[in-house]
């Protein structure tokens, strides 16, 4: 195998484009995204904001309605987890957090300079939370929207009122959330393990065929697995003793890990493998999501070679404990890692929000855009209002996407929102006409969040800017000045988030990976470490297994990154662009040290030490070069002259890698 034939993956340059057609970055923000819509949350949001504001209507108190429905969208917004137990995490935490930042919003309302310097301390707070995770993340945006709100709109007295009607809110899209709960406790993570298995059909079905077509098929067997991991793990976290049906689940998840490792060597002997193959693993899937048992019937034939050998013997030990009937306590270790106890993460995760760097310096940044912004609505005697800051809160969140595409996307979906509200607040009368029209407006939200950022926007203008109405009562004269905030909020974002902080992409995403590429490293030289006896055989399998799920979780964050940067505009975009081959690249090597240790498993010789060092030694030097290096030039490196050996297709794509990562001093 030579090193042209293993760079196939590098996509040709494009064609050059037509000097008036709009930039790539803005074409593919404006490109909905094929995501089913989620049509059991469709009408959860219709219910959850209509009926709080006709209840509102009822009682003669439109302005209660209308904050109880502002506090049920921030739940509509935040229900996208799949287990119920984590719904509860995903919408009560913001709902806590959003209660404390509208009683603090509310109690310096009108207050000039204290509004200010409160509410940019609650961005720098809201900001370095984020840091922790998604949770976080969105508590901390419900944290510093909600302040915004209670320090821009007159609510209702006493100060502890809107706290209340938000809550509440909230606590509604909760409860028709868990509805469902007794009837689907364990169909989350049920269906979430069964998505695993398929995952890893198409990829054993792919197997052997084009190189990108597998890539793709292992990039969607890391999602899966990482979201089935997820879920049953954090379920596993919270669960004392043994439960039955959490036993057989994790004991399924865990028994797919034998399949994952044999896809690579299927792959790597270079031809399809049986169609029986994937169509049994696709059987399992579905025993698995309605929980079938009893004796499995495989209809496989005869496995030739080392690679076929190992997918047989994983996929009969995989149908065995899928059909079991009683839960085997035996498989129900957590193999890949349980989470820590609660009050160890709540510590850790403490420690790195005060001393982490990015933590800080994001903080920072929210805070400084904030504090601007709400100096110019509580100082300057022109007509603004807290839309402004709200602007900069949405748009200022790196961990969403690119801080600047979701600036230039944020003006383009409130242009398209405040036509639809226009049309609103100019033809329909206020009163129980607006119910209708919120259960319509709202529904459209988790429809349209599915499609895309702009489509997002384009969903909640119009019925923040209906709730606004019934509160401020400003009418159709709200339309135009929202849309100059929204416009001067993006301004501010770009320019003092976004401008004044010019992080190196290189310096983010190209330490991640040259992380990334020293665990690979690592991998190699504990795929093929020595063992002494039975229980240090198990060690070094958990400790093998452990290592490369965090190698290829750590590549789908970085693919993550990757995905944001490209919507970057030049240059950042197509440095992005210019280095996403090396992601594939190391993601092979990866695979190659895997189907390595299966071949071996299965009678191949071992390779000696000498060897294992040198491979690892040079993967580390390409680790080096990624963090030297800020530009790409492709070098050609000879392959070593060395015998055949079970490490050869490993060594052919350390040596493509090296080839396209090679720096230009």
């Amino acid at each position: 195998m030579t090193t042209e034939r293993r760079t196939e993956h590098i996509p040709p340059r494009p064609p050059r484009a037509h000097p008036l057609a709009p930039p790539a970055w803005l074409v593919a923000g404006l490109r909905p995204s094929r995501t089913p819509v989620p049509w059991a949350a469709v009408a959860r949001a219709g219910i959850a904001m209509s009926v709080p504001l006709a209840v509102g209507f009822a009682l003669d108190e439109p302005e209660y309605g209308a904050l109880a429905s502002m506090g049920a969208l921030s739940g509509v917004i935040g229900d996208t987890a799949d287990a119920y137990r984590m719904r509860i995490l995903n919408i009560a935490l913001p709902q806590l957090l959003g209660a404390v930042g509208v009683a603090l919003g509310t109690l310096v309302y009108g207050h000039g300079w204290v509004a200010v310097a409160v509410l940019t301390l609650i961005a720098l707070v809201s900001g370095m939370i984020s840091s922790i995770g998604s949770v976080a993340s969105a508590a901390g945006l419900v944290f510093l929207l909600n302040a915004v709100v209670g320090a821009g709109l007159p609510l209702p007295e006493p100060w502890w009122t809107a706290p209340l009607l938000l809550s509440a809110g909230g606590l509604f899209v909760l409860l028709l959330t868990l509805l469902g709960w007794p009837l689907r406790g364990r169909q989350p993570e049920r269906a979430a393990v069964a998505a695993a298995y398929r995952a890893v059909a198409d990829a054993l079905e792919a197997a052997g065929g084009p190189a990108a077509a597998y890539d793709e098929r292992r990039q969607q067997v890391t999602q899966a697995l990482n979201q089935a991991y997820d879920l049953v793990l954090a379920r596993r976290a919270r669960v004392h003793g043994r439960s039955p049906s959490l036993v057989r689940v994790i004991a399924q998840l865990n028994v797919l890990i034998p399949l994952v490792e044999s896809a690579p060597a299927a792959h790597l002997r270079g031809r399809p493998l049986p169609p029986e193959v994937p169509a049994a693993v696709r059987d399992l899937a579905t025993a698995v999501e309605e929980g079938r048992t009893g004796t499995p019937v495989l209809d496989l034939p005869a496995p030739h070679g080392r690679s076929e050998r190992a997918v047989d013997a994983a996929l009969r030990y995989a149908a065995e404990i899928v059909h079991l009937e009683e839960p085997d306590l035996s498989h129900a270790d957590d193999r890949l890692g349980r989470p820590a106890a609660l009050r160890v993460r709540a510590g850790r995760a403490v420690r790195d929000l005060m001393l982490s760097e990015a933590s800080w310096r994001y903080g920072l940044r929210l805070a400084l855009c904030i504090g601007l912004a709400q100096s110019l609505v509580s100082l300057i005697e022109v007509e603004r209002s807290y839309w402004v800051a709200l602007t900069v809160t949405f748009v200022l969140k790196p961990d969403f996407g690119s801080v600047f595409s979701r600036a230039v996307l944020r003006a383009l979906g409130t242009a398209a929102g405040l036509v639809l509200a226009a049309a609103v607040l100019a033809e329909v009368p206020r009163g129980w006409w607006d119910v209708p029209v919120m259960a319509l407006l709202a529904a459209l939200i988790p429809a349209f969040s599915a499609k895309g950022y702009v489509f997002q926007t384009a969903a909640i203008t119009p019925v923040i800017l209906l709730l606004s109405d019934l509160l401020n009562h400003q009418g159709f004269d709200l339309i135009r000045p929202r849309l100059l905030d929204s416009l001067i909020g993006c301004a501010i974002t770009l320019v003092f988030g976004y401008l004044l902080w010019p992080e190196s992409w290189h310096t983010r995403v190209g330490d991640r990976l040259a992380a990334a590429v020293d665990d690979a490293a690592r991998y190699v030289e504990c795929a093929f470490a020595p063992v002494a006896d039975e229980a240090a055989l198990r060690a070094a399998r958990q400790s093998r297994l452990q290592a490369r799920r965090r190698i290829y979780r750590d590549l789908s964050g970085v693919r993550s990154e990757f995905q944001r940067a490209l919507t970057e505009p030049p240059p950042t975009g197509s440095r992005a662009a210019a280095w996403w081959p090396l992601v594939v690249a190391v993601e092979r090597v990866v695979d190659a040290t895997t189907a390595a240790r299966v071949r071996v498993n299965h009678g191949a010789a071992a390779p000696p030490p000498s060897e294992v060092s040198r491979i690892a030694g040079q993967i580390r030097e390409l680790a080096e070069g990624i963090r030297s290096s800020r530009t790409l030039r492709r070098v050609d490196v000879p392959p070593d002259p060395e015998e055949q050996s079970v490490l050869t297709p490993l060594h052919q794509e350390v040596v493509a890698a090296r080839a396209i990562a090679q720096p230009e001093h």
